[in-house]
């Protein structure tokens, strides 16, 4: 992560600098850019495009169990808890429903109110 921040601003500010403010070697930063990428990052990232597309075609309403099983339906082998890891690290959450309110009755009326006749 902070790798990429650095490579997003360095036509900005200078590499070295960059990397001795935030704390990071620029040896580091340069063998992360030569690096290709790992499998298991290339499969987050497949993974990923994936439950966004499942939460999005069920209009935000499916979690992580649901966003699983259907995983597992397409044939996908994934475990739970990596899909609840990605949906919370990059901030898929269900969409609530608003709660069932009864209007019954409305108290707030200008009628006078009728007499008690039973007392």
């Amino acid at each position: 992560m902070t790798f990429a921040v650095i490579e997003q601003h360095a036509r900005t500010w200078p590499v070295r600098l960059m990397c001795r403010v935030l704390g990071v070697s620029s040896s580091g930063f340069y063998g992360w850019r030569s690096r290709p990428e790992s499998d298991r990052s290339a499969s987050s990232r497949q993974l990923l495009d994936n439950v966004r597309r499942i939460h999005a075609a069920d209009h935000r309403r499916y979690g992580a169990p649901r966003v699983h099983a259907a995983l597992r339906a397409e044939g996908r082998p994934v475990s739970r808890g990596r899909v609840e890891r990605l949906m919370r690290r990059h901030g898929i959450r269900v969409l609530v429903g608003r709660r069932f309110r009864p209007c019954t009755t409305d108290s707030r009326y200008e009628f006078p109110i009728a007499p008690n006749l039973l007392k």
